[in-house]
């Protein structure tokens, strides 16, 4: 048996988000936030904290800077049970850090990536990443140093027996190149949300953009936020509502909706009671500040997705 349900291999930073900013924001001026948060952020990791609250095994691997926000990151991630063991330490870069100025409607998103974009091939542990069952990459545009090789890190994980998922994330130059293409044979389950998948597909039809994704992969799941989800597999197309609930903060949502969902495909679900799961935990992740913070009280999770079975 595996040591793993799950292993990631990804970004590591916190995230430090400031609310009840002015609509503008003008040069020179002094301008107050009215509330703020310093929390575990980074889609990888999000993803992996909250897998690893819901009951599965995760092992990580990343580098981060040997700094404080990097070991602060590290504590959160070990906290929840996900084995940070194989998570480096440089001093050739500092940690991550993601900035987000989030409004009533819409927010901005402001990252520096420090070692984000600095872990590389030879960084990961191979004989660590198959000891698992399935493997998931977040981030794709922001892994700079592992972008050139993740087809052929893939490759060797399929080849070891792996599922393998992939949330691409934003494009920070808009390109949506990269090599996308090329690891998409690998891919089992794609999880963009709709603007994501309408730029990675080239088309401005989200119906358009799943069909054309799914020529290359099994199952594309498509993160819809307040209308739920979607999931298209061969001719077989579902939709999922929304989980509706009093929302505070929607950062770390889609992350939290591939946790969910991952961790009843990992189970053997079908793919409804999936799409279910990953729409509960992403409205689950809503009701606290941040990607992860609402997971960290277990009784709370617990009775929440009690009260939201499928």
């Amino acid at each position: 048996m595996p040591r793993f349900d799950i292993t990631i291999a990804g970004e590591l930073n916190l995230d430090l988000i400031l609310y009840g900013l002015p609509s503008e924001l003008p040069p020179e001026r002094e301008l107050l936030a009215r509330d703020m948060v310093l929390t575990l952020g980074s889609s990888s990791a999000i993803v992996a904290h909250n897998l690893a609250a819901l009951g599965s095994r995760v092992g990580f691997q990343s580098r981060i800077g040997d700094d404080s926000l990097g070991q602060m990151a590290l504590e959160c991630l070990g906290a929840s049970g996900v084995d940070v063991s194989k998570v480096r330490r440089t001093n050739a870069k500092k940690t991550g850090l993601t900035v987000i100025l989030q409004r009533e409607v819409e927010r901005n998103i402001l990252t520096y990536a420090g070692c984000i974009s600095e872990l590389a091939l030879n960084d990961l542990d191979i004989e660590y990443l198959t000891d698992s069952r399935h493997f998931h990459l977040s981030s794709f545009y922001l892994q700079k140093a592992l972008q050139p090789q993740i087809a052929n890190l893939f490759r060797v994980l399929k080849s070891a027996g792996l599922t393998i998922s992939l949330d691409t994330n934003d494009d920070p130059d808009d390109e949506w190149e990269g090599g996308f293409l090329r690891v998409l044979p690998y891919v089992d389950i794609l999880l963009p949300n709709a603007r994501e998948a309408k730029k990675l597909a080239g088309t401005g039809d989200l119906e358009t953009a799943v069909t054309r994704l799914s020529e290359f992969v099994p199952l594309v799941v498509v993160k819809l936020g307040g209308q739920g989800a979607m999931a298209r597999r061969g001719k077989e197309q579902l939709t999922s509502p929304a989980v509706k609930v009093d929302s505070i903060d929607p950062v770390g949502a889609g992350d939290s909706f591939d946790a969910g969902f991952l961790y009843k495909f990992l189970q053997g679900a079908d793919l409804a009671a999936c799409l279910h799961a990953g729409n509960a935990a992403g409205a689950f992740s809503t009701t606290a500040a941040g990607g992860t913070e609402a997971f960290r009280d277990s009784a709370r999770m617990q009775n929440f997705f009690l009260e939201h079975q499928s």
